[in-house]
C-alpha cells in the first residue's frame, strides 16, 4: 500500500524529462515574465499542497470518528500522499523571507517528540540537558512550564501548537506541522537501523479501548494539528496571490535581484540543505535522528520529491494533483538563450540527480531497505546509494551556479559543515 499510493503520484509529477527542454527557445523570454511565472508557480504549488492536505484532513477525521487498524492505515497513506506536494515547494525557501516566516510552523525538523506525547523512556531517555521540555508531554498535561512562565495547555488550540515551536529557544521543540502529525499517526520508530517504522496502535485514539491514556486529548491534538497545517499551507499559497506578501516583495525587486532569489532557492536546497544537512550529515554520523521523515520511514520519498521540486521551478513546469500541467517561461529558458552548453550541462546534472534519488526511492518503496537502514554503520550498499545522491546534488548545484554566472547574477548558496568541513561535524 505504501508503494501504491506514493508511486502513483510519481508517474504524474516526473512525466517530463529535461531533454524536452534542450532546444533553445525561438524567442528568449523576458526576465520579468520568468519572475512573474515563478510567483504564479509558487501560488499553484502551495495551493496544491494545501488542497492535498485538506484531503488528508478528511481521512484523518474519518479515522478519529471510527478508529481502527484500517482507518489508521488510510490516514497514514493520506499523509504520505499529501507530503509529496509539500516537498515539491521547498526550493521556494532560502530567499523569500515571507516563506521562511511560515515554514517553521509547517515543516520544522527534527523534533523532540516527548514534548507532544508519551515516549518509550528506555530508548528516548527521561531528560535532556539541552531541552527542559524534552518529556513535557502536552497531551498528558494541563499545563507546562516554559522558563519562568506556566502555560495553560488544558485546551489544545492552533495558537498553543504554534507557541510550542522553538519554545524556550530550543529548535527541537516542535508542536505543529507535518512531523507532529507524522508522530501522532505512527508513533516512535523504535527499530533503530533495523526494518520497521513507528507502530502506534489505533487504540491510542479509541475512547472505548484506550491505550496509553489521554486518548481524547490525543485525538484533539491530532485534529487541531491537521487543521493548523491546512491553515498554514493555505496562508503559504495566499502570500503568493495577487496582493500577497511574497509576490509583492519579489516583484518590487529589479530583474537581476529577483532572478537571484530564484537561483538562491534552487542552489541552497540542492547543496546545503538536501545534499548536506539532510543526507551527508546522517551518513557521517550514522544517526537515524538525521532521517527526515523518521517516524514513517518515508524519507526516501521526501528526498526524491525535493529534487522533483527543484526541477519544477528550474523548468517552470509543475504537474498538479489532477494531472494537469502548469507551465510557463523559466530560468532554464534564460540560461539556454545565454549559453546553450551550460544549459545542456544543467540538464545532464539534473537528470543524474533525479536518477540517483530515484534509486534511493525505489529501494525504499520496494521494502528492501528504508532510509534509516541505509544510514547504518557498515551498510556499504546503503552508504553508496546516499553518497551517490549527495554527489549528484552537489554537481547539480555547481552546474546551476555556472548558469547563474552565465546570466551575470550573484547569489549566496546555503552551505553545510557536512560538506564544507566534515571534521567539524565529527567533533560534535
Amino acid at each position: 500500500m505504501r508503494a501504491h499510493v506514493v508511486g502513483a503520484v510519481v508517474a504524474a509529477v516526473s512525466a517530463f524529462a529535461s531533454p524536452a527542454f534542450a532546444q533553445a527557445p525561438k524567442d528568449a523570454p523576458k526576465p520579468r515574465d520568468v519572475i512573474v511565472h515563478y510567483a504564479d508557480l509558487a501560488e499553484a504549488m502551495y495551493g496544491s499542497s494545501a488542497a492535498t492536505a485538506q484531503d488528508m484532513q478528511k481521512v484523518i477525521l474519518t479515522f478519529l470518528d471510527a478508529p481502527s487498524a484500517e482507518t489508521l492505515a488510510k490516514a497514514r497513506d493520506a499523509w504520505k500522499a499529501a507530503r509529496v506536494f509539500y516537498q515539491q515547494t521547498e526550493a521556494f525557501r532560502f530567499g523569500n523571507k515571507a516563506v521562511d516566516k511560515i515554514e517553521g510552523d509547517v515543516n520544522a525538523w527534527p523534533l523532540d517528540e516527548g514534548l507532544i506525547d508519551y515516549v518509550d523512556k528506555k530508548s528516548y531517555g527521561e531528560k535532556s540537558d539541552e531541552n527542559p521540555l524534552y518529556t513535557a508531554n502536552v497531551i498528558g498535561s494541563k499545563s507546562i512550564r516554559i522558563g519562568k512562565k506556566t502555560i495553560d495547555t488544558s485546551k489544545i488550540t492552533p495558537e498553543l501548537l504554534h507557541s510550542l515551536n522553538t519554545a524556550g529557544g530550543v529548535e527541537a521543540n516542535v508542536g505543529s506541522g507535518w512531523h507532529a502529525i507524522e508522530f501522532l499517526l505512527w508513533g516512535q520508530d523504535l527499530n533503530g537501523t533495523g526494518p520497521g517504522a513507528g507502530n502506534r496502535p489505533y487504540t491510542d485514539y479509541d475512547l472505548k479501548t484506550c491505550t496509553n491514556a489521554n486518548c481524547d486529548r490525543r485525538a484533539q491534538y491530532l485534529k487541531v494539528a491537521t487543521e493548523t497545517l491546512v491553515a498554514d499551507l493555505s496562508e503559504m499559497a495566499a502570500i503568493w496571490g495577487p496582493k500577497g506578501e511574497a509576490r509583492t516583495a519579489l516583484l518590487k525587486k529589479k530583474d537581476k535581484p529577483a532572478l537571484a532569489v530564484i537561483f538562491t532557492g534552487l542552489g541552497s536546497l540542492s547543496y546545503g540543505e538536501l545534499a548536506g544537512e539532510r543526507m551527508k550529515l546522517g551518513l557521517i554520523l550514522h544517526d537515524t535522528e538525521e532521517e527526515h521523515d523518521c517516524f514513517s520511514d518515508n524519507t526516501h520519498n521526501s528526498h526524491y520529491y525535493d529534487e522533483v521540486g527543484i526541477r519544477d521551478i528550474y523548468y517552470g513546469r509543475f504537474t498538479k494533483p489532477d494531472g494537469t500541467v502548469f507551465s510557463g517561461p523559466s530560468v532554464a529558458d534564460l540560461i539556454r538563450a545565454a549559453d546553450p552548453k551550460i544549459a545542456d550541462e544543467i540538464d545532464q546534472k539534473s537528470d543524474a540527480a533525479l536518477a540517483a534519488l530515484k534509486k534511493i526511492k525505489d529501494t525504499g518503496d520496494s521494502g528492501e531497505m528504508y532510509y534509516d537502514m541505509m544510514l547504518a554503520e557498515g551498510n556499504e550498499k546503503g552508504a553508496r546509494l546516499i553518497q551517490d545522491g549527495v554527489d549528484a546534488l552537489v554537481a547539480q548545484a555547481h552546474a546551476i551556479e555556472r548558469g547563474v554566472a552565465a546570466l551575470k547574477l550573484q547569489i549566496k548558496v546555503e552551505g553545510s559543515d557536512s560538506l564544507d568541513d566534515p571534521k567539524a561535524v565529527k567533533k560534535k
